[in-house]
């Protein structure tokens, strides 16, 4: 008999201000320390994916955002893990100056530099597209 793996849903959000875009690196000691992502989560049971995305930004970096539109969606598979679900979400506002819960740093990068960064696997399918209508 075969199980078929759940597939984990994470939302990350496009946090844009003065054309930048947030950015955050993975905590020395976590799983992929040190790499870079958006900032987001893994949606809880019950919860509507824009109300994670929502919470989880309040808790990394206690903003209270507006969610926008989908930006893209696809899974992923890290090794031989089940795949998840990654859906990144355009953050059309907030209110708050973000501030550093939970990674070892976050900062403010151009989209055009987001490829100098060594960021999570999942996250470079993403990077590749919003550099293609970035410079369209």
């Amino acid at each position: 008999m075969t199980f078929m793996a759940k597939v984990v849903s994470v939302v990350a959000g496009v946090v844009t201000h003065a054309g930048r875009i947030l950015i955050g690196q993975r905590k020395r000691n976590d799983w992929h320390g040190l790499k870079w992502e958006f900032p987001g989560g893994k949606i809880e049971p019950g919860e509507a994916p824009e109300d994670a995305l929502a919470r989880e930004l309040r808790e990394e970096l206690g903003i209270e955002a507006i969610i926008g539109d989908v930006l893209q969606r696809y899974q992923f598979s890290y090794n031989q893990r089940p795949p998840v679900e990654l859906v990144f979400y355009n953050v059309t506002n907030f209110t708050g100056v973000p501030v550093n819960y939970e990674f070892e740093q976050i900062l403010w990068a151009e989209a055009a530099s987001l490829t100098d960064y060594d960021f999570l696997d999942g996250d470079r399918e993403f990077i590749e597209w919003l550099s293609a209508r970035n410079k369209a």
